[in-house]
């Protein structure tokens, strides 16, 4: 009898260490969601200083921050911390080439975080490169994690203070999803403090729905808004739920293999902090990344199945653009750019965006379209080498930035001739 029940005992411990250790496990995974509603505390609220009541956060004026990107392995010296500065219009600083109002040319650029060049040094983004080439300084509008709604949100805003003769709009293929969103965790597990205005479309126009934060503490108090949240998100229906964890988590842990190895390589990233050097035989931070981009081919094709559902709101979005340029008077330039999870899929089967670009050539004789994918493709097929080695990953390198900055100047050049 007593061996018995020792065994049910052995059991039951088993399966609770199990549950437990699964549940810690799936909530490091970024391609799965353990909680709705994750607290946020004071302390992180304080933190994020780029809120904004009516883009949801943007940068600020006058500011520089060192980023540590992470370039480094325990017990190395620190070797890629990167500085990224605004002056007092919230650009991103551009050394090649001061404001100067007398210009005969000048040029702004608005976008997500492939605009704004993160992981880089303020001196190597396409727009300082872009500045060399033109002799003019070249505005930094990028905003981290931004869609196509909130680039022309910014950028109608912001242009009556800073108006330029051409303006490059210049983001990813996930801006089809973040389009979408209003609050980014039921698409982007984690991303809690982000929640955002975005636009529908109400008999073929264009109306705004206004994020449900207006002050930074209502943050706090996210769940109250839960309705208004489910409600305006798609994703909520479509992504946060089929990727809910829930009991029993050793269910949802063990029925993917790449769950296992992202959480052995995080473990081994732990291990390697903890003893303060690199264990040999493995780069786990390598290994981690590479399970990373294998766990978020599901979401790349979640996008792809989005710009077949939803590509009549994206347009709606694009012609917005198009038009506010044609009441404004400057040259509008759309730049499709690629994240290193879309670049990789799509070597392999072609542009989640379809047709978008050739479609918009057909509809708009004054938008100018670059697809930058079919001008960024190393000889030897290996787009990871476009980016940035390590670190959080995925944004253009230094010397692709200034391949980009090249392209972005035929344009002009162009133009100038056209005229």
């Amino acid at each position: 009898m007593l061996p018995l029940v020792a065994i049910v005992l052995a059991l039951v411990v088993g399966v609770i260490v199990l549950e437990s250790v699964s549940y810690r496990a799936l909530d490091r995974i970024p391609s799965v969601a353990t909680e709705e509603f994750p607290e946020i505390d004071r302390e992180l609220l304080g933190k994020f200083s780029s809120f904004d009541p009516e883009l949801g956060w943007c940068p600020q004026p006058n500011r520089e921050k060192q980023k540590d990107t992470g370039d480094h392995l325990p017990g190395e010296e620190v070797r890629s911390v990167v500085t990224y500065s605004t002056d007092e219009y919230a650009s991103r600083v551009c050394p090649a080439r001061d404001r100067d109002e007398d210009a005969a040319l000048t040029v702004s650029t608005y976008g997500d975080s492939y605009c704004f060049c993160r992981e880089v040094d303020n001196d190597e983004t396409f727009q300082h490169y872009l500045a060399q080439e033109l002799d003019t300084h070249v505005a930094n509008y990028g905003g981290g994690n931004y869609g196509l709604d909130q680039a022309l949100m910014r950028l109608e805003r912001q242009y009556p203070d800073d108006p330029t003769d051409h303006v490059f709009m210049v983001v990813t293929a996930s801006s089809i999803a973040r389009i979408l969103s209003v609050w980014k965790h039921y698409q982007e597990f984690g991303n809690i403090l982000a929640v955002k205005p975005r636009y529908v479309l109400e008999d073929g126009d264009l109306e705004r729905v206004d994020s449900p934060v207006d002050e930074k503490e209502g943050l706090l108090d996210l769940e109250s808004k839960a309705d208004f949240l489910r409600e305006h998100d798609f994703h909520y229906d479509h992504w946060f739920e089929p990727h809910f964890a829930s009991r029993p988590y050793a269910t949802d842990f063990l029925e993917k293999n790449e769950h296992v190895r992202y959480a052995a390589y995080t473990a081994g990233k732990e291990l390697e902090r903890r003893l303060g050097r690199s264990v040999p035989g493995i780069d786990f931070d390598l290994a981690q990344t590479q399970s990373a981009l294998r766990l978020e081919r599901p979401r790349v094709r979640y996008h792809e199945r989005l710009f077949d559902t939803h590509e009549f709101l994206f347009d709606a979005l694009i012609e917005e653009f198009v038009d506010y340029a044609d009441e404004q008077g400057f040259e509008p330039t759309f730049v499709m750019v690629q994240q290193l999870r879309y670049a990789t899929y799509e070597s392999e089967h072609g542009p989640i965006y379809g047709d978008l670009l050739d479609r918009l050539d057909d509809r708009y004789d004054d938008l100018t379209t670059i697809d930058m994918a079919t001008h960024l493709s190393p000889e030897d097929g290996d787009v990871e080498s476009l980016y940035v080695e390590r670190g959080e990953g995925g944004h253009y390198s230094p010397e692709t930035n200034a391949e980009i900055a090249e392209v972005l100047a035929e344009v002009v050049a162009e133009r100038a001739i056209a005229e």
